[in-house]
């Protein structure tokens, strides 16, 4: 049974600040008592005032810890049947419960999260809408965004294509949008921004290079570790971005 992160502070709290049994808080939350063992084995908090009754399981957890190692992904069903093979006798239903406590959990990736500087940083990105019938043209709908890092503002704007022109354009509207630009710009492996890549060596389009140089920014690639890469601020605050150069003509 998957509970909600409310639920499992509610049996939590119950169990070590109220002393409550686990059957006591099963009633009283009308969950089953082996979802209220669960979440007390998962939290890795001490159990308090209770004896460990021998299960029937007992004699084949090395046999389970084993099988779940090589695969993680079986089914309790699929388990059940197997230890039952070999000489288990308990009912599936109590298998299903004692198995969520063994079944071995992934480890979380460990991201660092950056912080950037008020007007310091910005990432561009393309997203694609579907197509709209315009006449007897099928058009793509192409969303162009730019989003702040620090304050996390964006600024979004729609094309019937993803042409340079139109990708310029979308800078462009952002900047005069917010009266300024960061001085960096983060790309992913935009086709209307790079044209060739080996790896974290990159050779942006040279029109982009211009329309950079002309605006005083610098375009910088996302690492290819993807989005997850990417400068990203917790603040939400205001946006904070400096004053733009003139349009180009």
């Amino acid at each position: 049974m998957t509970i909600g992160v409310e639920l499992e502070a509610q049996i939590l709290r119950y169990y070590h600040v109220e002393k409550w049994r686990a059957g006591t808080i099963a009633r009283q939350l009308h969950v089953h008592r082996d979802t209220v063992h669960r979440v007390l084995a998962q939290a890795g908090l001490p159990r308090i005032g209770t004896v460990q009754r021998p299960s029937q399981i007992d004699a084949y957890l090395p046999f389970i810890h084993e099988t779940l190692k090589k695969f993680p992904s079986l089914t309790a069903s699929r388990l059940h049947a197997m230890v039952t093979e070999r000489g288990y006798r308990g009912s599936q239903h109590h298998f299903r419960h004692m198995i969520a406590l063994h079944r071995p959990r992934p480890q979380p990736e460990a991201y660092l999260r950056l912080r950037t500087l008020p007007g310091e940083q910005g990432q561009v990105d393309w997203g694609h809408f579907g197509h709209l019938q315009i006449g007897r043209a099928r058009r793509p709908l192409m969303a162009f965004v730019m989003v702040l890092s620090w304050s996390r503002q964006i600024y979004l704007r729609f094309f019937l294509d993803a042409r340079m022109d139109s990708f310029l354009a979308g800078h462009a509207g952002a900047f005069e949008a917010w009266s300024g630009l960061p001085r960096v710009l983060l790309y992913d492996n935009l086709k209307s921004a790079v044209l060739e890549r080996q790896g974290d060596a990159i050779r942006f389009h040279p029109t982009l290079l211009a329309f950079a140089a002309h605006h005083r920014y610098e375009p910088r690639p996302v690492a290819v570790a993807g989005a997850t890469r990417r400068g990203v601020s917790s603040v939400p605050s205001a946006t904070c971005a400096r004053t733009s150069s003139p349009p180009a003509p």
